[in-house]
């Protein structure tokens, strides 16, 4: 009777302990079962939540901080920027000649910092066609554009394909500047300084850096106006990185003007941030500028200049207003590693022995001077203009025309 019990008594603990066993090995199978499936989960929501890529296209010609708040606006909407830069012939058969070559306006598109892919030779109208590529073959969910006109020579609006298939979104166009404006700021340059070179150039500085010289407050050369561009903090804190350098970060250190900011300010600051890992850009104010380059220059003033810069994917800050010569105390209080100086510039002034900007970081052996890429000045720009300002004048003719038909054609209600 008593080993009966016994008996029973091991029976019912080794159930036990076989049970708490299963439990536990339950338990963890458990666990490992309800975290896989959430692993997968996971996974499977990444992959189906593909991201939003957005399309915007457009000639950026001589592009300004005015194109790269427009690519700024355009990627907010979305994950990823896809941006068609419209063909040279393209250009010429809608709006007239481009100042600046397919090639340097794919460079300066590429090194927009909220750019994600670019497509070459895009056609200036989104064509039926073409929009079903952008759907198709690049995976677009939106069109963006500015809201101002975009019109072709017979008047009628190039994204109304878009618009029409619900796939259309607009941004605000950036107020101040546009690539026509600039143009005409130069023309009208050339023609004050052609008028007479004893005119009180200090003035005519003024007009372009401050934009408010009431003697061209109207229309200026090229049916253009002058520089009315005011800067906001915001918008200065919406170009930058906010980023700092390292603890232990190799910091690069080059200046200049960077006025009409162009392929060849890109490509030397491309290099410049190869040398190391944080690019400081120092941009020299105007009054510096005009008294190095002439007082017709600079054509944009020190903000406009700014935004251009930092806009650049290669820079990772900029000092606004830098002085002209680097000193040993800005060398230690930004802790530059190297100061740098490309071989293409409007003056070589680091060559000479006396007044030389570049004396301290040469005589701490960390001064470079390296091989520009590419052969092009701000004064190549201005030649470029000069030298077919005739087809210039006739392009900003030939918009202000489309537009008028665009708007003719127009049909406006009460609170439009």
């Amino acid at each position: 009777m008593i080993s009966e019990g016994k008996e029973q008594s091991a029976r019912i603990l080794a159930t036990c302990l076989i049970a708490g066993a299963v439990m536990v090995a339950g338990f963890s199978l458990l666990t490992l079962y309800l975290a896989a499936p959430n692993d997968r989960w996971l996974q499977w929501t990444r992959k189906k939540k593909k991201p939003v890529r957005v399309y915007m296209d457009g000639c950026f010609d001589m592009m300004h901080y005015g194109h790269c708040n427009a690519l700024r606006q355009a990627r907010a909407l979305g994950d990823q920027l896809v941006v068609g830069v419209v063909s040279d012939a393209e250009i010429i058969a809608n709006k007239g000649p481009p100042v600046t070559p397919l090639h340097e306006r794919m460079i300066m598109v590429n090194a927009v910092k909220w750019v994600d892919e670019v497509i070459s030779d895009a056609p200036y109208a989104i064509t039926k066609d073409f929009m079903k590529k952008l759907f198709d073959e690049y995976n677009i969910d939106y069109i963006i554009h500015g809201d101002d006109p975009c019109v072709l020579p017979d008047g009628t609006d190039a994204y109304e394909l878009a618009k029409k298939a619900g796939r259309y979104k607009q941004i605000k166009r950036t107020e101040g500047v546009s690539s026509t404006d600039i143009v005409g700021r130069m023309l009208l340059c050339v023609r004050e300084r052609s008028i007479s070179d004893s005119h009180n150039h200090s003035s005519l500085q003024r007009q372009f850096s401050h934009g408010h010289n009431q003697k061209v407050e109207e229309r200026g050369s090229g049916g253009t106006r002058v520089s009315h561009f005011l800067p906001t903090s915001r918008r200065i804190v919406q170009f930058s990185n906010g980023k700092g350098p390292g603890p232990d970060a190799r910091i690069i250190y080059i200046d200049g003007a960077f006025d009409l900011f162009h392929a060849g300010h890109v490509e030397i600051l491309r290099i410049a941030r190869g040398l190391g890992d944080f690019l400081l850009v120092g941009i020299h104010n105007d009054q510096t500028v005009s008294a190095k380059r002439g007082a017709h220059r600079p054509i944009m003033n020190l903000h406009e200049r700014s935004l251009s810069v930092l806009a650049c994917r290669y820079v990772d800050e900029v000092i606004i207003g830098a002085p002209w010569e680097v000193s040993k105390d800005m060398i230690t209080t930004f802790n530059i590693s190297l100061v740098v100086h490309g071989t293409v510039a409007e003056n070589n002034d680091f060559q000479k022995d006396d007044g030389n900007p570049y004396a301290i970081p040469i005589s701490m052996d960390i001064f470079k001077v390296l091989e520009s890429p590419l052969d092009i000045t701000t004064t190549t720009i201005i030649r470029r203009i000069v030298s077919n300002h005739e087809a210039y004048q006739k392009r900003n003719e030939k918009k202000n025309a489309s537009e008028k038909r665009y708007y003719e054609g127009k049909t406006f209600v009460s609170g439009d």
